[in-house]
């Protein structure tokens, strides 16, 4: 916006202007980011220090409100132009400087493959909208074990977007209420009050867009900026020396918040309430001056060194922990002792950052005295620069080759297979393409999404005499479909393929983004009726071994087998067969195999490692107690110490737990040997 455009009525706010700098505050931004680089690094008994990010979230609102308040105090105006190119000149520098060097940093050492992951991150991250990129991805803040190089940079993303419309909501606000104090303090409750409600709202239909957006997380701001009315008011209780107790509430709290919570706790929702309570119980009694308060522990040196490195210190520690973890090619976490030095290393380059990138930035006369429009026109220089520097990056990766100049046998599939030690030039799919390599069901709408309740079914095959298969499950079961569509085709059976993403056909109550899947429930319900009515010949269940269940995971196994004997007792009379489930490797094959080209032997996962051995035995005991017969297929995959992720030419998995298309079309006889048995 142009500078010098501005929003004026008369003030008629109170004249105290409480803007000198707060020690404890300073110190609070330390408590926040160490809490933040200690959860990053792995301690473990740390499991809550996520919450940091709402504790920055709160002072954000606080300083940023108190700000904009006394520019309407004292001049009944905010001047956009001003405080927008301010905000850019303290936030992009570092923020756009860290994203290019992360790009580079990835080019050098990630895999190819992941490029375009890096390529995606960097322009949602250029374009300031990377907490909705990750809110579209659906990814799992608290749980993602292949995260994003740039997925911290989503609470940048949500204060970007909150200093765009609040000043806009506060001028207008205070135009149109005549600069009436109490009125614009009761429209900030009623704001923040509104996003508290969509944040308890959206965690009931999407964990992940209510952990990334604006409108479900803007409360924690508001919270802020409620305190920062207060601390400015001239309420008598705010002046009591007993209010400075009210610091060390907050900080205990927050010690006990980020010792209880991990990351099994349903958040934000209603658990967010704490962490942001906690801060502004710190922020407001940090304002009264009282000998009871925590202000002198807070105002140490080591604290107020590391609130001020804290913007470099949060941007800069999450590189070093991802990239090496890539690198290794697994999900396994690096080591403790490794995890915790890249978290201390991680300090001297945030200084580093501090001391040539943001005081620069804020304080050198050629860049801090730049006139406005050129400040938003050099941010948006930057941007795309950044952009441009990842395109070229990923650009450079694409054109690189992801296999050797040597083609392997195409053997047919037998038990026991071992593995080919390099990628062959006559990989089917290729390294590029496997993600892609997807079955049928997921182009042409057979296999049903997350939200879909859809039970009819796709039915295929040209031989009416042959016996009718119902396949029935999760996307593991998909995963079988080409081979069963193959069987289908040639006249061996008639298919009715019933599969829906992330809901098994087990009996269980399961979690989606932390709320119930409804219609999961209502899904298996529905083709359990239809199975019931048609009485197929065989009935197939095929699952991912591995779920969020109501209530939690503890004796997953028991309450897996329950759940599949309660199933199969609905189809009584049926003939049922289960499908042993497929390992699950230790991170994306064709990402691990791009780096590791002549020794893929690398990236083959141990089969102790990746195969369910209690998820078998429980699979096995629900076959067994009713009668279904259970098709190991297994041996097709491993042999006795790994399960190979290439076997001849042929590329097994398309990511870490999912077939290929190409491969499971392959393993058509093998499946139809192990289903015969289940009908005889």
């Amino acid at each position: 916006m142009p500078s010098g455009v501005t929003m004026q009525a008369g003030a008629n706010f109170a004249s105290t202007s409480k803007t000198t700098f707060r020690a404890d505050i300073q110190g609070l931004r330390a408590i926040a980011v160490l809490l933040v680089v200690a959860y990053h690094s792995g301690l473990s008994w740390l499991g809550g220090g996520y919450v940091g990010v709402d504790v920055f979230f709160v002072i954000s609102g606080f300083l940023i409100t108190g700000h904009l308040v006394g520019a309407l105090e004292r001049e009944g105006s905010i001047r956009f132009g001003a405080f927008y190119a301010k905000r850019a000149r303290r936030i992009l520098p570092a923020a756009l400087s860290v994203a290019v060097l992360t790009t580079l940093a990835s080019w050098f050492w990630m895999p190819p493959l992941l490029m375009k992951e890096v390529w995606q991150g960097a322009v949602a991250t250029a374009l300031y909208v990377p907490n909705i990129f990750f809110a579209i991805q659906g990814t799992n803040y608290l749980g993602e074990s292949t995260p994003s190089v740039f997925q911290h940079y989503w609470s940048l993303g949500v204060e970007e977007q909150f200093y765009v419309f609040w000043p806009l909501i506060l001028g207008f606000a205070f135009l149109v209420l005549k600069g009436n104090r109490r009125a614009l303090f009761c429209l900030i409750i009623a704001l923040t009050l509104v996003s508290f409600a969509l944040c308890l709202f959206g965690m009931e239909f999407s964990q992940s867009w209510t952990f990334f957006s604006l409108p479900t997380r803007a409360w924690e701001l508001g919270v802020g900026g409620l305190a920062a009315f207060l601390v400015r008011s001239d309420a008598s209780w705010l002046k009591r020396p007993t209010t400075g107790v009210l610091t060390w509430l907050g900080l205990i709290s927050l010690l006990i918040i980020s010792l209880t919570f991990d990351s099994s706790t349903p958040f934000p929702g209603p658990y967010a309430i704490f962490p942001v309570l906690a801060t502004g119980l710190l922020i407001i009694g940090g304002g009264a001056a009282s000998k009871f308060s925590s202000d002198r522990l807070l105002a140490l040196k080591p604290f107020q060194f590391l609130g001020k490195i804290s913007y470099s210190l949060y941007l800069v520690h999450w590189p070093l922990q991802v990239i090496p973890q890539t690198v290794t090619g697994g999900n396994d976490p690096l080591p403790l002792e490794l995890r915790l030095t890249l978290g201390l290393v991680s300090i001297p380059l945030a200084w580093l950052l501090y001391r040539w990138i943001e005081i620069p930035a804020m304080k050198i006369g050629i860049l801090s005295d730049c006139r406005n429009r050129r400040t938003l026109f050099c941010s948006i220089l930057a941007s795309v620069l950044v952009i441009a520097i990842a395109y070229g990056a990923v650009s450079n990766s694409n054109r690189l080759q992801l296999s050797v100049d040597q083609s392997a046998i195409e053997t047919q599939v037998g038990a026991f297979p071992k593995g080919t030690p390099f990628v062959p030039s006559n990989l089917e799919p290729s390294l590029r393409f496997a993600s892609e390599d997807n079955p049928e069901v997921y182009g042409d709408g057979c296999h049903r999404g997350f939200d879909s309740t859809d039970a009819s079914g796709c039915q295929m095959g040209p031989n009416k005499s042959a016996p009718l298969v119902f396949l029935f499950g999760d996307s593991h079961a998909a995963s079988w479909y080409p081979a069963l569509e193959r069987l289908a085709g040639e006249g061996v059976i008639r298919l009715d393929s019933n599969t829906k993403s992330s809901c098994p056909s087990v009996d269980i109550p399961i979690l989606r983004d932390g709320s119930m899947y409804r219609e999961c429930q209502e899904w298996r319900d529905s083709v359990v009726q239809r199975i019931v009515s048609q009485h197929p010949d065989l009935v197939v269940l095929a699952n991912y071994g591995a779920a969020t269940l109501v209530g939690g995971n503890t004796n997953f196994a028991q309450r897996w087998q329950d759940g599949l004997e309660s199933i199969v007792a609905t189809m009584s009379g049926i003939d049922v067969a289960i499908l042993s489930d497929v390992p699950t490797q230790p991170g994306s094959p064709s990402i691990c195999l791009s780096a590791n080209l002549n020794s893929t032997e690398s990236c083959d996962g141990e089969r102790s490692a990746v195969v369910s051995e209690n998820i078998i035995f429980a699979e096995q005991a629900a076959a067994q107690s009713t009668g279904a017969y259970y098709a190991n297929l297994l041996p097709y995959l491993c042999n006795k110490k790994t399960c190979p992720v290439i076997i001849g030419n042929n590329l097994v998995y398309r990511d870490a737990h999912h077939l290929t298309a190409s491969f499971s079309r392959k393993l058509a006889p093998q499946i139809w040997k192990e289903l015969e048995k289940a009908t005889r």
